[in-house]
C-alpha cells in the first residue's frame, strides 16, 4: 500500500472529508447568492467572504476532532462535533463582519440561507457515509482485525456486544480467554506464531490483573499493531490519560500511532511542500554531486538501501553513492568508520556533511519517508537491537525521516556501543510522543544550522 496521504488507507477518509467541506462551504455560498439575486456574483466582497469561511470551518473542525477517525464512536456524538464546528465557523465569520463594520455590504437573507444549506449538506453526506460504511462493514469490508485477550465481565461483554456485529469496523478475529495470569503472555506468543497479521490487540483485563500488561507488551515487542488496554472503566472518570471510546467501551491507548487522520494530512502536506522547496533549491548542487559521484566511482550514482518504514514495511532508501562497489561477507552490514577504506575520494566529505542524504527528498515525495522522523536503520541492525533495546520497534510507528530529534542532539553516525543506540532510541520515542508541526520546524532549523556536519558521521 503506497504511503503518501493521497492513497493511504488511514489518511484518505480525512482528506475526502476536508475536500467535501471545502466544496460545500464555497459552492453553497455561491448557490445561495444565485438563488437570492438570480445571477452569479464574482465581486471581491462575496468571494473573499466565501474563502475566509473555508479556512474557518476547516480550522474549527480540526480543533473539534471532526477529521479524526470516528470508527467505533456513536454517530450522534460525531454529528454533534460537526454541527458545533460549523456553528463556530459562522459565528466567527459574523463577528468578523461586525468588527470590520461591513455587515451592511452583505444580504442577510443570503447569509442565512448559506448557513442553513451548508450545515444541512455537511450533516447529510456524513450520515450517508455512515450508512454506507455500516453496510460494507457488516459484510466484512473496511474492518480492522483485532486480537482480544482477557477474562472477566468486561471481556465477556465486549465479546457479546461486538463479536457478532461488525458495524463498528472492528473484527474480533481471535479472542483468547485465560484462566491463570501466567497464561496470558504464553497464549499471545502461541497465537502470533500461527497468525500475526492483526491491526490491533485489545487487553480486556480486570484491574486486579493489570500486572500482566508488561508481560503481554513484552510478547508483542516485535510487532507494530496498536495495543489498547480496556479495563472496564465505563463509569470511572480518568484524567490526564488518552482514552479512546470504541463502541461504548473505553480503551487506554498504550502503544498507538501519535498521528491520526487529521494530523497525518498536516504532516504529509508539510513534507510535500518543504521537499519541493528543498529540491528546487538544492537541484544545482545535486547535479554537481551526481557528476562527481559518477567520475569517482564505477557504481551507479544512486545507492538503494533496504530499510524498514512505517509499521515495519520494507522500503528502498535513496542515497548518493559514497563507497566503492563491494560485497559484504555473509550479508553482514558494516557501519562506516573513521578513515574507512571503502569510501570514494569524495565519499567521506559527502557523509560528514550529510550531502549523500539529499536524494531522500525523493523518498519523501514518494510517501515512504518524512523530512523529520527516526532515522531508518539497516535491516540486520533492527534484528540485532530489537532484542537489546526496550521499545526499539516502536520507532516504526511513524515514517522514518531524513533528520530527527536524535540527530540534532548529537546522536548520529556510528553506533558502536549499546548506550549510543539506547540514547538514539530514547530521542526517537521522545519525538514520537511529543510530535507537533512546531517541533518539526525546530528540528529542520537546527539541522540547517548544525546538523549537516558532525564529528561522529563518517
Amino acid at each position: 500500500m503506497p504511503q503518501g496521504f493521497s492513497l493511504s488507507r488511514s489518511n484518505l477518509p480525512a482528506f475526502l472529508f476536508i475536500v467535501m467541506d471545502i466544496l460545500i462551504s464555497y459552492l453553497t455560498a455561491n448557490t445561495a447568492f444565485w438563488l437570492r439575486f438570480g445571477y452569479v456574483e464574482t465581486s471581491f466582497n462575496y468571494q473573499s467572504l466565501s474563502i475566509i469561511h473555508v479556512f474557518l470551518v476547516l480550522g474549527a473542525s480540526g480543533i473539534m476532532g471532526v477529521y479524526q477517525s470516528w470508527r467505533g464512536r456513536p454517530l450522534s456524538f460525531y454529528l454533534g462535533s460537526v454541527i458545533f464546528s460549523w456553528l463556530i465557523s459562522f459565528t466567527l465569520l459574523v463577528a468578523f463582519l461586525v468588527m470590520t463594520k461591513s455587515t451592511e455590504q452583505y444580504s442577510r437573507l443570503w447569509l442565512g440561507s448559506w448557513i442553513v444549506t451548508s450545515m444541512s449538506l455537511s450533516i447529510l453526506y456524513r450520515v450517508l457515509v455512515n450508512v454506507f460504511l455500516r453496510s460494507i462493514r457488516i459484510r466484512g469490508r473496511n474492518s480492522k482485525r483485532v486480537l482480544v485477550i482477557g477474562r472477566g465481565r468486561n471481556y465477556e461483554s465486549i465479546i457479546q456486544d461486538m463479536g457478532h456485529r461488525n458495524e463498528w469496523g472492528y473484527r474480533l478475529d481471535v479472542c483468547l480467554n485465560y484462566d491463570q495470569v501466567s497464561e496470558a503472555s504464553a497464549l499471545v506468543e502461541k497465537q502470533l506464531l500461527k497468525d500475526d497479521d492483526f491491526d490491533e490487540c485489545w487487553l480486556c483485563l480486570p484491574l486486579k490483573d493489570s500486572g500482566i500488561i508488561e508481560e503481554v507488551m513484552f510478547a508483542l515487542r516485535f510487532h507494530t499493531m496498536d495495543i489498547r488496554y480496556m479495563p472496564g472503566l465505563r463509569d470511572v472518570a480518568l484524567l490526564n490519560h488518552r482514552v479512546t471510546p470504541i463502541a461504548g467501551f473505553y480503551s487506554l491507548d498504550l502503544s498507538c500511532s501519535p498521528l491520526n487522520e487529521w494530523t497525518s494530512v498536516i504532516k504529509r502536506t508539510e513534507d510535500v511542500v518543504l521537499s519541493l522547496v528543498a529540491i528546487l533549491i538544492a537541484s544545482p548542487l545535486m547535479l554537481v554531486i551526481a557528476g562527481l559521484v559518477k567520475i569517482t566511482s564505477d557504481g551507479p550514482v544512486f545507492f538503494k538501501q533496504r530499510r524498514l518504514g512505517v509499521n515495519g514495511e520494507p522500503i528502498d532508501v535513496y542515497k548518493f553513492r559514497t563507497m566503492h562497489v563491494h560485497n559484504e561477507v555473509d550479508g553482514k552490514v558494516t557501519q562506516a568508520v573513521k578513515n574507512d577504506r571503502r569510501l570514494t575520494s569524495i565519499g567521506g566529505f559527502l557523509r560528514r556533511n550529510s550531502l549523500d542524504e539529499l536524494p531522500q527528498f525523493l523518498n519523501v515525495l514518494k510517501g515512504n519517508m518524512s523530512i523529520v522522523g527516526p532515522r531508518p536503520h539497516a535491516l540486520v541492525h533492527n534484528e540485532q537491537y530489537k532484542e537489546l533495546v526496550d521499545s526499539y520497534m516502536k520507532r516504526h510507528k511513524v515514517k522514518p525521516g531524513i533528520t530527527g530529534l536524535a540527530q540534532v542532539n548529537g546522536f548520529r553516525g556510528e553506533t558502536d556501543t549499546l548506550v549510543k543506540m539506547q540514547k538514539r532510541v530514547e530521542m526517537d520515542l521522545k519525538y514520537i510522543n511529543s510530535w507537533s508541526v512546531t517541533l518539526d520546524l525546530k528540528i529542520i532549523l537546527l539541522t540547517v544550522l548544525k546538523g549537516f556536519s558532525g564529528t561522529s558521521a563518517y
